[in-house]
């Protein structure tokens, strides 16, 4: 066997055994960071029990409302005794903790339907909204930070620049607003809210046409944060010594922004999209409450108007869990896009 191949065949082997050694540290970074996430998910829910506890609603007088009233005293009694809100705030939350494992996670009292099927009713459509929004916010943050880079100091970059820092500092329900009286009210061109127009059958076109504004709102009080990072990281990037060195060889300018400069100014921009994660829930949780959007984050509002704890807790549960997913799903793609990243922590 000649020489060359034996080289060949060694650095194959040593670059296969190192593929496996990252893929291991991997494996354990994901589980040392769920193992880390199930603590926290069940310390939120604790601390919220604790809130309700303390808090001077009750849900029993909530249930029963002005009934209330003419009700016998052994029946709002039996009631109490039925959801144990008298009990120590521990055994509350085990009592639910051993419930939800199971997939039952109470009754909604404001919406009188059990809380998981309350979720499984609204989650698609809070999925649907926040995963077109989060593209169409990426794909314009990409887009027009490395526009504004590559024509630094330009009119395109100074207005593209103006823009997003202007989108940065207005709230997403003023976007909102804004967008209904021009686009629902003055031009008439989109409706203004729901799910589908009144008396029409739910279909695609119908889903399509009314997702138009709330994504376009969450997209564009989102997409500032990226456009301006996508920028900053190409122009620290245009410094650097392998994209001078592809300048100097006499590449085109459209080549060395896309195949050198984007590339390495693309894996801190993994971190800010988990960053941002947080953000988008909360933005998305203002654009249905404007625009009628039965997804999960207008259920949160309604159960924090009507104090219904049950869904309230659950919903703030599965919050913070897709949270650190998110974070998770962040630092997982970073540490597999960039091989010098440590995974010790």
């Amino acid at each position: 066997m000649e020489p060359r191949t034996l080289d060949t065949q060694a650095v194959t082997a040593v670059a296969t055994a190192r593929t496996r050694r990252r893929g291991r540290a991997l494996g354990l970074l994901v589980l040392r960071r769920l193992a880390f996430a199930v603590p926290v998910v069940l310390l939120v829910g604790f601390a919220l029990f604790v809130l309700a506890k303390a808090s001077p609603f009750d849900p029993v007088e909530r249930y029963f409302g002005l009934r209330i009233i003419g009700a016998s005293p052994e029946r709002v009694a039996q009631v109490r005794a039925n959801w144990g809100v008298d009990q120590p705030v521990v055994e509350q939350y085990l009592a639910w903790l051993r419930h939800a494992v199971a997939g039952d996670f109470g009754d909604s009292l404001s919406l009188r339907q059990p809380v998981s099927q309350v979720i499984g009713e609204r989650l698609g459509w809070s999925v649907l909204l926040v995963a077109v929004a989060f593209a169409l916010a990426l794909l314009l943050g990409l887009v027009l930070g490395t526009a504004a880079a590559w024509r630094q100091g330009g009119w395109l970059d100074r207005t593209i620049t103006a823009v997003a820092y202007a989108l940065e500092a207005a709230p997403v329900f003023w976007l909102g607003l804004a967008a209904l009286y021009v686009f629902a009210l003055e031009l008439q061109w989109l409706p203004g809210g729901g799910l589908t127009d009144p008396d029409a059958a739910l279909g695609v076109g119908q889903v399509a046409r009314h997702l138009v504004l709330p994504v376009s709102v969450l997209a564009l009080s989102h997409a500032p944060w990226y456009v301006l990072f996508v920028r900053q990281s190409l122009l620290e990037s245009f410094t650097s010594d392998h994209v001078i060195g592809a300048r100097s060889r006499g590449l085109p300018d459209h080549l060395v922004v896309s195949g050198h400069a984007l590339r390495t100014s693309l894996l801190p921009f993994l971190t800010l999209l988990g960053a941002r994660l947080p953000e988008l829930i909360t933005g998305a949780l203002l654009v249905e409450t404007v625009f009628s959007w039965p997804g999960i984050a207008r259920a949160t509002v309604d159960a924090a108007l009507n104090v219904d704890f049950a869904l309230l807790g659950a919903l703030t549960v599965l919050a913070t869990a897709v949270v650190l997913l998110g974070n998770l799903l962040a630092d997982v793609l970073y540490a597999a896009a960039d091989p010098r990243v440590g995974l010790d922590g």
